[in-house]
């Protein structure tokens, strides 16, 4: 490989040197010197075009000498002539500003859905060569946003899964975050979850961003791994003028009455000779919040002791019909504090025309401090309930059943850090260095880069208390509810010691990435506008989990009763999911903090391997690629790409198997190692219509592929005695491949907006599933598998504009629409039985998704009103559809407003999650209630002040 590409290095430049050529680079700004990205250039006397990049840099090479006309044309700002004149074997160097294309529409206030960033996007989507919707994060007013994720949610197709109240896990078209990929300039993000490859958007802040890329239809050129779609972050880059921008706020969080503590700062610069650039720019967030949570599992069968025994002496169960019932009830309360820091510093310097290098770096870095009090519910194993503890009305209703109920609290050591929570420290690191050259008629681009995400939970505490009494249970599938039948019997005070447990986990993923590009024309069909780019990369990653967990047995009888210790009452009246939901005493996080574990005489201690070295494991994953493509002008309206990727991947995964005794005790724990490996062939083609200047018609056919995750992959057993589940990995596991059709059509406004519409349809394979079943011992597994085929089938439609057609203020009206409908099927997903299973979509798809938003701008104010909307989906297949886990749908409603003071100084005003919508989970049917947690809205206000010289 290394050979080939310095041949034809050699052989490219050599004949480019003997041609009577020159080239013609340039770099497009507007009148703040904000550069401008997807802008049209064109040589008119030759036909001959480029687009500039996402730095406003295009570049032309091959170029007959002579002197000609260069246009330029972006939507929004007026059309840009200027003569130059092409020497041969010369670089002409232009520096291009363009100014917006009336008064009116100067003085309209650059917003999220303002002028200014829909022109940037739209432009760039527009003349991309494959499906690609852009957000431009640089000059558009944004209201600070919690993280990367909520700027992203609005784009078409896009929607997130949230955790505690923040979007984080991103899904594209409908299909889940695994199958998704998401990098930083062009680098896949390493994940620090330990049981998949979901990058945390909650992670990133958006202002650290200066542009979101999701392409939907990849190009050879980038990674693979990506069936629903690529998502590109684009850090900032330098400015081609001073600019300062800084933002100060604060808020609450309603559902604790906490405060809200927000701030940034960007600074960046030139030098005078145009040579050194330069941007840092940092961002803090610290919000204390919580969310009132309820729990539930269902069951359909249910058994009681008769009081009678068989021959054997063995006591006879006996099975009695009834309707579901909540076997499980949890009701939950989390305390949280959440700061979140990012750092950014990105340098570039140009030795001459022709050769630029440049550093780019993002460390960002998340605490959460965490208290959970957890009221645990479960009904007693048949063996215990005898005839008179339990009750079933004549509609076969279970209304009473005896109960092990377990008060719980979590939380972590009393020292600096975390402050008697479980304090989780998530780190995510990037740097990368890189180079654009212009050897003649080449342009060469490299980057090598190292990223790092960890996940860090050092000394993360419980303390449980147990107790067991009659409940009532309401047979509310939506609200489900279990009442103690007696309050003596339930009292907390009497609730007895169960465990004392600390335990410390760390995940991380490390990833080196090392690319390089290669572009020279390449004529076949038109004599001025070809290329053909080619390239490699190699990405080498490594993954990492160590736990440990201890427990620890009281010396002294301290701790024997709930009542003993200190402890408090966290009931509210303001429940969120109702005030019936009553979760009564615990013993506070400070007693658990204080707690001298260490300490021989008071506890004594007793590592539980069988908890945690199952999830314990380390994973090499290498994967080398390489593809060629070449981009053709048909005519001056049609063109097309066409290319071949390859990439080989080479895995090596180190698990644990644990070995118990004849006795069912743990004895040791045996290390299991596997390899893999795979390579796959991945053509792509991309045909592009200008129907008009304005309107364009797309197609592409392009093959991906999703990696599974980690744990899947790894060789291990994990045994729960008593759950009586064992878990199992899959090394044998295949990657889910999938060939993807596109059609799409645009239409671009002069105003700035959009009209789409398309459809897709993707054939996938080997998709991945859990497959559950129970063994001779009566033990439920779980263990991944590969599926056989799904089709999935899709509509996407989207139109934003300014109503700017309308008369008097209606003018400044703005809209902002799109819609994702989703149809699939899947085979080769067995129930228990080891039946094929023929009721089931693809896992994780959400059918219906929308985005909307009624916006009203002019000089001085701006108001936004925005709702995102996502179906529910199947999340987790059971063993039977009656255990089938679904995410629930939800809407959300959220309120901007900002008001301009200055023209540099605005203030600004966001109100998220009007609608208090829950997360919610439920089993089997969309009324039986698994899981809804509550955040309630949020309110942040601020300043932002944002300075550019000219």
């Amino acid at each position: 490989m290394k050979n080939w590409i310095t041949l034809m290095l050699l052989i490219v430049t050599s004949f480019s040197a003997l041609a009577q050529t020159g080239q013609v680079q340039g770099l497009i700004t507007d009148e703040n010197k904000i550069t401008i990205p997807g802008a049209s250039v064109l040589i008119e006397q030759l036909n001959k075009g480029a687009i500039s990049d996402f730095n406003g840099k295009f570049t032309l090479v091959n170029v007959e000498a002579g002197t000609y006309t260069l246009v330029i044309k972006y939507l929004g700002y007026s059309e840009y002539r200027q003569q130059i004149t092409v020497s041969p074997k010369q670089t002409t160097n232009l520096n291009i500003v363009l100014t917006e294309q009336t008064t009116e529409l100067d003085e309209v206030q650059v917003v999220s859905f303002g002028f200014g960033s829909q022109a940037r996007a739209l432009n760039t989507q527009k003349n991309k060569q494959n499906i690609t919707n852009i957000v431009s994060t640089d000059q558009i007013g944004k209201f600070p946003d919690a993280n990367i994720g909520d700027a992203v949610k609005r784009i078409p197709g896009i929607t997130m899964q949230v955790d505690q109240g923040e979007a984080r896990n991103i899904i594209v078209r409908g299909l889940a975050p695994q199958l998704n990929s998401v990098t930083l300039n062009g680098s896949r993000i390493p994940s620090a979850e330990g049981d998949n490859r979901n990058v945390q958007m909650d992670l990133i802040p958006s202002d650290m961003i200066q542009s979101i890329e999701v392409n939907k239809a990849v190009t050879p050129d980038m990674d693979a791994d990506a069936i629903g779609g690529s998502v590109n972050l684009i850090t900032r880059t330098s400015p081609q003028g001073f600019r300062f921008s800084a933002t100060g706020g604060s808020g609450i969080n309603l559902i604790n009455d906490k405060r809200i503590l927000n701030g940034s700062f960007l600074l960046g610069d030139r030098s005078k000779n145009n040579k050194f650039g330069w941007v840092v720019a940092t961002s803090y967030n610290d919000t204390q919040f919580g969310s009132d949570d309820v729990e539930a599992e269902w069951d359909d069968e249910f058994e009681y002791n008769t009081g009678e025994q068989n021959s054997e002496g063995e006591d006879i169960l006996q099975e009695l019909e009834v309707n579901p019932y909540a076997n499980v009830s949890e009701i939950r309360e989390y305390q949280i504090q959440r700061v979140r820091r990012s750092f950014s510093a990105n340098f570039d310097y140009k030795l001459n025309d022709n050769n630029t290098l440049y550093f780019k770096s993002i460390y960002n870095w998340r605490d959460d401090r965490e208290n959970r009090f957890r009221l645990e519910q479960e009904i007693l194993d048949g063996e215990d309930i005898s005839v008179g503890d339990f009750s079933v009305d004549a509609d076969r209703n279970l209304t009473a059943f005896p109960v092990e109920a377990k008060r719980q609290t979590k939380g972590g050591i009393d020292n600096d850090r975390s402050k008697n929570t479980r304090l989780e420290d998530q780190r995510m690191q990037n740097y990368s260095i890189g180079g654009e050259h212009l050897v003649n008629n080449l342009q060469l681009d490299w980057m090598a880069s190292y990223s790092k995400a960890s996940e860090e939970r050092l000394n993360e505490r419980y303390l449980e208390y147990e107790s067991e009494y009659g409940v009532t249970f309401n047979n509310n599938a939506n609200k489900p509810n279990f009442t103690p039948s007696n309050t003596d019997e339930s009292d907390f005070s009497l609730f007895e010691f169960g465990e004392l447990s600390e335990e410390n986990q760390y995940t991380d993923e490390t990833d080196f990435n090392a690319l390089v590009n290669f572009e020279v024309p390449l004529h076949l069909l038109d004599k001025e506008n070809g290329t053909l780019k080619f390239g490699a990369k190699t990405r080498l990653k490594s993954k990492t989990r160590d736990n440990d967990f201890t427990e620890y047995s009281p010396e002294t009888d301290d701790l024997e009763f709930l009542g003993n210790i200190p402890s408090k009452d966290y009931t509210r009246s303001d429940y969120s999911a109702g005030s019936q939901y009553q979760i009564g005493y615990f013993g506070t996080p400070e007693y658990l903090g204080n707690l001298d574990l260490y300490d021989a005489d008071l506890f004594e201690s007793e590592d539980k391997p069988d908890e945690y070295t199952t999830a314990n494991y380390d994973v090499k994953e290498n994967v080398y690629a390489a593809y060629a493509m070449t981009n053709q002008n048909i005519t001056d309206k049609l063109s097309f790409l066409f290319g071949l990727r390859l990439e080989h991947t080479d895995v090596d995964a180190t698990g644990n198997e644990i070995v118990f005794d004849a006795d069912g005790d743990y004895l040791e724990t045996s290390p299991v190692t596997s390899k893999n490996n795979y390579t796959n062939i991945l053509p792509g083609l991309h045909v592009k219509y200008d129907v008009t200047d304005k309107t364009v018609l797309r197609f592409a056919w392009t093959n991906t592929i999703a990696r599974p995750n980690y744990v899947d992959i790894v060789p291990f057993k994990e045994i729960n005695n008593e759950d009586e589940e064992i878990v199992l990995g899959n090394p044998d596991l295949d990657p889910t491949t999938s060939m993807n059709f596109d059609i799409m059509a645009e239409h671009y406004f002069s105003s700035v907006g959009l009209l789409s519409g398309g459809v897709f349809y993707k054939n996938i394979e080997d998709f991945i599933y859990t497959f559950q079943y129970e063994d001779a011992d009566g033990y439920e597994v779980y263990q991944p598998f590969n599926g056989d085929k799904a089709n999935l089938f899709g509509f996407e439609a989207a139109f934003q504009r300014q109503l700017d057609f309308l008369p008097g203020f209606l003018k400044n009206l703005n809209i902002y629409l799109n819609y994702t409908y989703l149809k699939s099927d899947a085979s080769g997903i067995r129930n228990e039985d080891g039946e094929e299973r023929e009721d089931l979509n693809l896992p994780n798809t959400a059918p219906n998704m929308f985005n909307g938003s009624l916006g009203y701008t002019n000089k001085h104010f701006s108001l936004r009103l925005s709702a995102n909307y996502s179906d529910a989906y199947i999340d987790e297949i059971g063993g039977r559809a009656f255990e089938d886990r679904y995410y629930d749908e939800q809407f959300f409603l959220d309120l901007n407003a900002r008001a301009n003071i200055t023209k540099q100084l605005s203030l600004y005003v966001d109100v998220n999650n009007i609608t208090n919508q829950p997360l919610r989970y439920y089993q089997g049917v969309s009324s039986r209630t698994m899981q809804m947690e509550y955040y309630k809205t949020r309110i942040t206000f601020g300043l932002k002040y944002d300075l550019f010289k000219k």
